[in-house]
């Protein structure tokens, strides 16, 4: 899964360029699949969180190596319901651990607005249509948000609608910028 620490920023010659709307820059650590896979779905799913620490070294480790700016990391927020069920948000879990390691500050900025159906179920315009307006910024943060550089922190990124939803929401209360980081991309 650390392959990729050792390639410029940006996408591979032979991956779809565009980033998700709204982001300036996409890192990721691994293809979504093989061990990246296994290991997300243990996270999230069997609640394996001995996997955050070492996960949370690769994703800091490809920031440190790719960034091209940030001041603030920022999970992409599950609904309340889910958090409840799970016992945790897996993307928090990871944003906390990735900044002790680079030194950056996490803010708990955004929430899910409304609970949208699971995304791995959705097609792309689908899950673009499902998470529209899911996001908000919590009012309490919105001045922390306002002209800084985010970094949103996610497991997985497939087709990118939660990213430009969360990115939209961050816009919308005045960040300067937002880039995203994630353990994998699904190809």
């Amino acid at each position: 899964m650390s392959r990729r620490l050792g390639e410029p920023a940006g996408v591979p010659i032979g991956l779809a360029s565009n980033a998700p709307a709204g982001i300036v820059q996409l890192e990721w650590c691994a293809a979504f699949n093989g061990p990246a896979r296994v290991s997300v779905h243990a996270l999230k799913y069997d609640g394996e969180r001995r996997l955050v620490k070492p996960l949370s070294e690769l994703m800091a480790a490809r920031w440190r190596a790719a960034s091209v700016g940030g001041d603030i990391l920022v999970p992409v927020p599950v609904h309340a319901a889910k958090r409840r069920q799970r016992g945790f948000d897996q993307a928090e879990l990871l944003a906390r651990a990735v900044g002790a390691e680079l030194g950056m500050p996490m803010l708990y900025a955004l929430q899910r607005a409304a609970k949208t159906s699971a995304q791995h179920s959705l097609g792309r315009t689908e899950r673009a249509i499902n998470v529209a307006a899911a996001f908000g910024v919590v009012p309490r943060y919105a001045s922390e948000v306002r002209g800084s550089w985010i970094v949103l922190v996610d497991d997985v990124v497939t087709t990118g609608a939660t990213l430009a939803g969360c990115a939209r929401a961050l816009y919308e209360a005045g960040a300067f910028a937002v880039s995203a980081l994630t353990l994998a991309r699904e190809r």
